[in-house]
This record gives structure tokens, C-alpha cells and sequence, in this order.
């Protein structure tokens, strides 16, 4: 059985709003909380920073950290790498010395940014390094996402029985199934589409990361208007999210819909999100295609 908590969790409603992708509700519930404790207020402002982050509020949360408890600086280094025109590779590179050098990883919030930063080049195996033998729910959790990115749902599988030890019917435990179930196909896709809607069912309105994925295997089971209908649904709090952008694409050509609606998603992800993995594969497919044209085009007018 799984080892049940013993107190209640004052940071409950904060960190289900977070996990689940609803960031200003994350946001409401962390100031409408009065902390028992210091530790409790560095953890309720971690939350508030990182759900401020998600949304792309950079400057409330550059200004705020100037007087914050240093351990909450490395959100910094994060806000710096996620800001557009940033100088990823010298980013990086301070990573990697401020890991080597070894200080601060005793800090649960660097090794979130660290691992996150790590994640977004795909090195995921520096990730898993920084991640490797933490208590956190959540980094444990994280760990798991990036052996699935790895392609390695058979590592996947042990860590997500850690979780479930930890916290078997936990928020982050339920989208962990779910992301292992919906990676591994065939029946999986079933529990990982009512794992999402039971957290809905329980929780409310989901973020773009679960509702892509709930979105992910709605569609895989052939429900396409309800795969469109949770990407709507999500894309009403946040317009510019890639995922739901390119879910929106492929629901509305598998939909009926006329083609010039999944143009139209397709064309705000790749002016919005031209950095996106899917954004430069596809550019540089376009750009073969017309190089490739061209060398077949006469050389000679009629």
C-alpha cells in the first residue's frame, strides 16, 4: 500500500492547480494563502514564480526576486533562458559550471531549473544526472518524462512505481500513468484519456500539458471532436501554446473542417513558436521541398 501523508498539505490547492497546467489559478490560490511556516512561504513563492513563468509574466517575477530568499534566485537563470533574443549557449554553459561546481545542488529549485534547461536542448541524460536520487515528487516525476522523451518507457515503468509508493493517487502520479500509458499505445491510450478526465472531473479546468495529452488520446481512439473540444477548452486560457496550436491543426483536418482551419493553426505556430522542434522540422522540410522544386523547373521558356 502506499505510504499515505500525515498532514495535510496546506500548498494542496496551489500545487494541483500547477500540475495540472491551470497557472492563474495556481497564481489565486498562492496569494490567498497565509504559510505556517518560512518553509512553507518558499515553497508557496516558488509556485507563484514558476506559475507567472509559465505564462510568460517575466518581468513581475525579474522584479520580485530582487528582494526574494536566495534560494529562489536560480528561477532567474530560467527566466533568462526563456526569454526571447536569449543567449541560450552562454546560459548553458553557466549551467554546467554552477553543476560541476556543485553548491547549489542541495537546492531542489536549481536542480527544477537546471533540468528544465537541460530538457529543452534534449540533453537528456544531463538532466537525468541532476535529477538522479532526489526525494521530490515532483523531480521524480520529471525524471520519468525525460526517460519517455529517451524512448525508455522500460525505465518509465520503475520510476513511476516509486511514485506510486510515494503517492499513489497523487495529481503527479495520475498524469505520470498518463504519460507512460499514452506512450505505450495499444490499451494504455484508454486509461491515459480517463486518467485526464478524472483529474478534470476532479480538479477543473486543464492546462495545455494535459489537455494535449487527454486531446493526444482522444484522438488516438478516433473522438476527434472531443480531442478538439478539450484543445478549445485549454486554448481559451492560453492562446499561444504550441501543443494546443498543433493539436487545433490536426483535429480540424481529421474533423471534416475546411483546410484552410488547419492552415490557420499552423500558420500561428510557426510565426508565434518558430523555435518549436515541430515549427523547424517543418520550415526545413519546406525549404527542401522548394529547393527540390526548383532544380526541376524548365530552363527554358515555351
Amino acid at each position: 500500500m502506499a505510504r499515505q501523508q500525515q498532514d495535510v498539505d496546506e500548498l494542496f490547492d496551489v500545487k494541483n492547480a500547477f500540475y495540472i497546467g491551470n497557472y492563474q489559478q495556481a497564481i489565486n490560490e498562492a496569494q490567498n494563502l497565509t504559510p505556517s511556516s518560512p518553509l512553507a512561504a518558499l515553497q508557496r513563492d516558488a509556485f507563484l514564480y514558476r506559475s507567472y513563468i509559465a505564462q510568460g509574466n517575466f518581468r513581475i517575477v525579474m522584479q520580485e526576486l530582487k528582494t526574494a530568499d536566495p534560494m529562489l534566485q536560480p528561477l532567474k537563470t530560467l527566466v533568462d533562458y526563456l526569454s526571447p533574443g536569449a543567449n541560450k549557449p552562454v546560459i548553458v554553459a553557466d549551467i554546467d559550471a554552477r553543476v560541476a561546481k556543485g553548491t547549489e545542488l542541495i537546492n531542489d529549485i536549481f536542480l527544477l531549473v537546471a533540468a528544465t534547461i537541460y530538457y529543452h536542448e534534449d540533453n537528456y541524460e544531463a538532466a537525468l544526472k541532476i535529477l538522479h536520487g532526489s526525494e521530490s515528487l515532483e523531480l521524480r516525476a520529471f525524471t520519468l518524462q525525460c526517460l519517455l522523451a529517451m524512448n525508455r518507457p522500460d525505465l518509465a515503468k520503475k520510476q513511476l512505481k516509486l511514485l506510486q509508493d510515494i503517492e499513489d493517487d497523487g495529481t503527479l502520479t495520475q498524469l505520470a500513468q498518463a504519460w507512460l500509458n499514452l506512450t505505450q499505445g495499444g490499451p494504455g491510450v484508454q486509461d491515459a484519456h480517463y486518467s485526464i478526465m478524472e483529474l478534470s472531473e476532479k480538479l477543473g479546468a486543464l492546462g495545455a500539458g494535459p489537455a494535449a495529452v487527454g486531446a493526444a488520446a482522444a484522438a488516438s481512439r478516433g473522438m476527434w471532436e472531443e480531442a478538439e473540444q478539450m484543445l478549445r477548452e485549454a486554448q481559451a486560457r492560453a492562446p499561444h501554446q504550441p501543443e494546443l496550436l498543433l493539436g487545433l491543426a490536426l483535429t480540424a483536418a481529421h474533423s471534416g473542417k475546411p483546410a484552410e482551419v488547419s492552415s490557420r493553426y499552423l500558420a500561428q505556430l510557426l510565426d508565434s513558436h518558430p523555435d518549436h522542434p515541430f515549427s523547424k522540422e517543418y520550415t526545413a522540410k519546406t525549404n527542401e521541398f522548394k529547393r527540390l522544386t526548383a532544380q526541376y523547373q524548365p530552363s527554358v521558356t515555351s
